[in-house]
């Protein structure tokens, strides 16, 4: 499974972003999948999971009632919807993907990453 991210770049506060994590190899209708950023001199951290259904969906606090993660199986492709950035968003964001269809949040339970894109939230 290759997972490649974009959507990423410089954008003011209070805007927005839609990144998408496109894949390929393999479909990804029966994986979990999930968001992670990571700032330099920091461990990734957990930013969004959802289900292969896309039943079940979960935040970090940090991004609740901001970010918003959907996924088009058929395309095979998850998107993650940024509303209202703030500095402190400023990561390299991840996608992932995981063997099993449960929602998932920490790194280790995931076996497929993208490259990352970056994401800068100017002041």
């Amino acid at each position: 499974v290759y997972l490649v991210e974009s959507g990423g770049g410089l954008v003011q506060a209070g805007g927005s972003l839609r990144l998408s994590c496109a894949a390929s190899g393999s479909t990804l209708a029966k994986n979990a999948m999930g968001w992670f950023r990571q700032t330099p001199g920091k461990e990734r951290e957990f930013v969004a999971t959802i289900t292969w259904s896309g039943s079940t969906i979960d935040y970090a606090d940090s991004v609740k009632g901001r970010f918003t993660t959907s996924r088009d199986n058929g395309r095979n492709t998850l998107y993650l919807q940024m509303d209202n950035l703030k500095p402190e968003d400023t990561a390299v964001y991840y996608c992932a993907a995981k063997i099993g269809m449960v929602a998932a949040y920490q790194e280790s339970d995931y076996e497929y990453w993208g490259q990352g894109t970056q994401v800068t939230v100017s002041s």
